[in-house]
């Protein structure tokens, strides 16, 4: 089942090669007077390259980390250069042998209409394939994230209950319908009470908290009575200070995100939390563990692929995309995503599909 929520802007073919490059480096919430919005002449490859046209572009919290200069598992987005992300293109030229006109490709080509690659790190996905912006969400990072993280490091048993923050989002979506489909009790946490009802409605949560509600805490406790085996961490902030004091003995907390403090410029307030964790974890024996995901486990990416397709295939996993139209988008979207205003996986329209 696919739901998509479109935005309507104009889409069309360009013969110029528009890009949104990083102008500055933001303290704290990004803004528009970060970014550059510049065209250039549309590039051409040379032999052993291929010319990419980008089609669809996600957009995806861990970018804000990459706008700052800081010591990290990757290097920033330069000052001048184009703002990083995943891509699904179509070539429009090529002079590389083992690719041809009009093939579909995963790649990471970033904010902008054209790009050139020597084919190395592209993912084909065929000449006609039936969704190819799933290639960015279920079917792409998003959905490895959750299956990889949630099952590999957080190990559910049929009967345990696993919470996830971010619930609707493109990664706690997932997690939560997996987490089901192993049999767990799944308790949602969503920034809204719309997305709490489809949590609990579209996506089969057992039930869906809004972490806005002044008694976060007491709801959290009520709904997870016999404590917390798994929480999949993507949010921090209030939300783990919510969930820490109910983690069980052995209890397991995959971490892939921290979208709450990636605008920080302070520590949060408060008392020092460091001390609680730390005990917690001794105590408790917890297991707590980040991860990259394709530096851990690109490896098996077929494994997921094959399960994913099934599920898919089956109906056993609903898929949300929020779709907007129109590259000169991008960075009001990119905004409204790190305050959470986008519903599913957000995915933009850049180009049309035929070439």
């Amino acid at each position: 089942m696919t739901n998509v929520n479109q935005h309507h802007s104009s889409v069309q073919s360009v013969q110029v090669n528009r890009q949104w490059t990083l102008a500055n480096r933001p303290v704290g919430a990004p803004t528009l007077g970060n970014f550059n919005f510049v065209e250039s002449n549309k590039p051409s490859p040379q032999s052993g390259e291929v010319l990419l046209r980008t089609v669809f572009l996600s957009l995806d919290p861990y970018m804000r980390g990459r706008m700052n200069d800081a010591k990290s598992y990757a290097e920033p987005v330069a000052i001048d250069a184009v703002m990083l992300g995943g891509t699904v293109c179509r070539v429009e030229e090529s002079n590389h042998p083992d690719y041809s006109l009009g093939e579909w490709v995963v790649s990471s080509s970033g904010w902008q209409d054209y790009a050139i690659s020597d084919g190395v790190n592209l993912l084909k996905l065929g000449k006609n394939p039936t969704q190819p912006s799933y290639a960015l969400g279920v079917m792409g990072m998003p959905g490895l994230t959750a299956y990889m993280g949630l099952l590999d490091i957080g190990q559910p048993k049929a009967g345990e209950t696993v919470v996830v923050a971010a619930a609707t989002g493109a990664v706690g979506s997932l997690v939560g319908q997996i987490a089901k489909l192993k049999g767990c009790k799944v308790v949602g946490i969503a920034g809204t009470d719309e997305k709490c009802r489809s949590a609990v409605e579209d996506l089969g949560f057992d039930i869906c908290l809004n972490h806005k509600s002044a008694d976060l805490g007491q709801q959290l406790a009520k709904a997870c009575d016999a404590g917390i085996d798994v929480y999949f961490e993507n949010v921090g902030g209030k939300v783990f200070d919510a969930v820490l004091p109910l983690l069980k003995t052995c209890a397991r907390v995959p971490v892939c995100g921290l979208i709450s403090q990636y605008n920080a410029i302070d520590l949060p307030q408060g008392p020092d939390r460091m001390f609680m964790l730390m005990g917690n974890l001794l105590f408790k024996r917890i297991r707590m563990q980040g991860f990259i995901v394709f530096d851990d486990y690109g490896h098996r990416y077929n494994e997921f692929r094959q399960e994913m397709s099934q599920w898919l295939k089956e109906e056993k996993i609903t898929y949300r995309e929020d779709l907007v139209k129109g590259l000169e988008n991008t960075v009001e979207s990119f905004i409204g995503l790190l305050e959470g205003k986008n519903f599913g996986k957000l995915v933009m329209r850049v180009g049309p599909d035929e070439l």
